[in-house]
């Protein structure tokens, strides 16, 4: 929503706005523990027992893999927060917290959940080359930020998007600079995926709607072959779980959808 907002009061102005979605490879499994016990210390000010409390849930976690009645050999694990835990997302972002002023000393917007960081800005129309290399340095920083701190910015994964309103929407597809990483070039997509929304580059979300319809029709043709063979409550939980929920995701969104758009049939 933060992001979404953002994009359209800029499109309102008559801007255009890149987009990036940066994608890190494994993010929690290669966050070292050393540094983040030393971030919680001189960056956070946690000490004492409360900082004693996450060098144990950190430190000194072991794994080992049982198959076939074998059990393999012992290892300890060295680094990584726990992805599926409820501390870990938290404890990365704090682990990630300078990226903001990495972000900031560019002039560039950033947004994080958990692993997922996305970086925009907004620009003239007829000036997107200088908003694609202010942004492509703010990323070159990003990435040596990352090194520094054992991450690893994956640029092939790394997604652009250049966002206006639909009107002279044509004129901007025309031209959409790409972004030089390295050796990679980040060529600009016409819609990408942001924690399960697709957004495309006029901002309209025809194609998000037309995903969920397509998903939760499919849910509910699986579940159609089945349905003689569930119970009322059996049958209502499985629609929360594969229909309900993909429509209620980011559902905040919907009254800015054009009617044209709504699903099918409703």
């Amino acid at each position: 929503m933060k992001v979404y907002n953002d994009l359209g009061l800029a499109a309102d102005n008559g801007d255009v706005s890149a987009l990036c979605l940066l994608d890190l490879t494994a993010a929690f499994d290669t966050v070292n523990n050393d540094l983040m016990m030393l971030k919680l210390e001189r960056q956070f000010g946690l000490r004492g027992v409360v900082l004693d409390w996450f060098r144990s849930y950190l430190c000194c976690r072991t794994y080992r893999v049982i198959h076939g009645g074998k059990t393999s050999c012992t290892f300890y694990v060295i680094c990584s927060v726990p992805q599926g835990s409820v501390l870990g997302p938290r404890m990365f972002i704090l682990y990630a917290a300078d990226l903001e002023d990495v972000a900031t000393k560019h002039s560039v917007n950033i947004y994080g959940y958990a692993d997922d960081t996305q970086l925009y800005l907004h620009g003239r129309r007829d000036d997107m080359t200088s908003t694609a290399r202010r942004l492509e340095n703010c990323i070159i920083d990003v990435g040596q930020w990352m090194s520094a701190n054992r991450l690893k910015l994956n640029t092939e994964k790394t997604e652009l998007l250049w966002a206006r309103s639909r009107h002279g929407q044509s004129s901007v597809t025309d031209c959409r600079p790409s972004l030089q990483l390295g050796a990679d070039t980040v060529t600009a997509q016409d819609d990408v995926r942001l924690l399960g929304v697709t957004i495309s580059s006029d901002l309209s979300l025809q194609r998000h709607v037309s995903n969920v319809s397509a998903t939760s029709f499919y849910w509910l043709r699986q579940l159609r072959r089945v349905r003689r063979s569930l119970d009322s409550e059996s049958a209502a939980t499985l629609i929360h779980a594969f229909v309900t929920s993909r429509v209620d995701h980011s559902r905040k969104m919907w009254p800015v959808v054009p009617a044209t758009t709504a699903v099918p049939g409703h």
